[in-house]
């Protein structure tokens, strides 16, 4: 009879701890997708600063092209036009990661805001190539006709070796610029702040989550 009542109590007190490990591992999963929409929540400040600075130079330069375009320098025009549509698609992007940091629900299932934070980190690596290949062109938008026709060769030279070095620099970051790069030391200087930061503590806190449930860590 002894032994019954041990084993009755003893199935009592496991499912008692299997019920408060169950709650536990709810109200840590609850309080992680707080934390990781706070973390994503952090980043709509800059980012609509940046939107709204992007719009303003698309506006300002858009309207250069159109009152300059008859007499302006065609090394102008076409640096112009370049680094203008470089930034909107980039504001294209923008609008997009605010868009997804908007629809992150913290009663939908993990992998749901797995795949939105992936979606952040891929368009974020993406607006940052876009915006570094506009480098060449600022070496290039004020020159004129006439500079060049009448440059001497010191000027070819300075004005090409400037011109190459920010085009190689801006092929090798469009280049290198991905996600298995992100360890790397020149990486987290570009990317170190809100633009990234949060994303990647937000991945890191769904990880152990799902580590937890599947008891890998």
């Amino acid at each position: 009879m002894q032994d019954i009542e041990l084993i009755n109590l003893w199935k009592s007190y496991s499912q008692k701890l299997d019920d408060s490990l169950a709650l536990n591992r709810k109200n840590a999963e609850d309080l992680t997708k707080i934390k990781v929409q706070s973390l994503l929540a952090s980043m709509k400040p800059l980012k609509l600063f940046t939107l709204l600075v992007g719009i303003l130079w698309v506006i300002f330069v858009d309207s250069l092209l159109i009152v300059l375009f008859p007499f302006a320098s065609p090394f102008f025009l076409v640096s112009a036009a370049i680094q203008v549509l470089l930034t909107k698609l980039a504001i294209g992007i923008y609008l997009y990661q605010l868009i997804l940091i908007q629809q992150v629900d913290i009663s939908e299932p993990i992998i749901k805001t797995q795949d939105t934070l992936a979606r952040l980190t891929a368009s974020t690596l993406w607006v940052t190539r876009l915006l570094f290949l506009q480098l060449p062109v600022w070496t290039t938008f004020y020159l004129t006709t006439r500079l060049v026709e009448n440059g001497t060769g010191a000027f070819y030279l300075v004005q090409s070796a400037i011109t190459l070095a920010f085009t190689i620099l801006a092929i090798w970051l469009f280049r290198n610029i991905n996600y298995a790069n992100r360890d790397k030391q020149w990486f987290r200087l570009v990317f170190e702040g809100k633009e990234w930061s949060p994303v990647m503590k937000s991945m890191e806190l769904l990880n152990q989550i799902e580590a937890y449930k599947t008891g890998t860590h």
